[in-house]
């Protein structure tokens, strides 16, 4: 039986999951770029031989037309997909961010739970009883 290192480097040297390279490629380049540029990167992409960058805020953009030829002797070294060029844009896209919904307790519980429980319905005696555990653990 084949260990799964093997199985995965035959799939990468196919040449029907040349993507698969093409995109592990791109995100070793990413990882070279400088710090302040890999930063803005949101993500790359290869179309029509140019290597698009999208990234994340104007200032981003800014930085890379600045080191553009720095980028490009940099990718001459990674040979990745015929790329010839580069480009790069800002994403209109926001990105918006869960917040976790805890519940907060807004006060703190002053009572501790001691009540006589006078109810002659059994409904209403067993939701106070559930009260009071309520309240006792908290």
């Amino acid at each position: 039986m084949k260990k799964i290192n093997e199985i995965l480097s035959h799939l990468k040297n196919n040449p029907e999951f040349s993507k698969i390279n093409t995109s592990f490629l791109i995100k070793k380049f990413i990882e070279v770029l400088p710090l302040k540029l890999k930063k803005g990167v949101k993500f790359a992409y290869v179309k029509n031989q140019t290597l698009f960058f999208v990234l994340t805020h104007p200032v981003y953009k800014m930085e890379f037309e600045y080191n553009k030829a720095d980028i490009k002797s940099l990718l001459k070294n990674f040979k990745i997909a015929n790329v010839e060029d580069i480009g790069f844009f800002i994403t209109n896209v926001i990105e918006k961010k869960e917040k976790e919904n805890a519940p907060i307790s807004l006060y703190k519980e002053r009572s501790f739970g001691i009540f006589d429980n006078k109810a002659k319905d059994e409904y209403l005696f067993r939701k106070f009883e559930k009260i009071r555990e309520i309240i006792k653990n908290s």
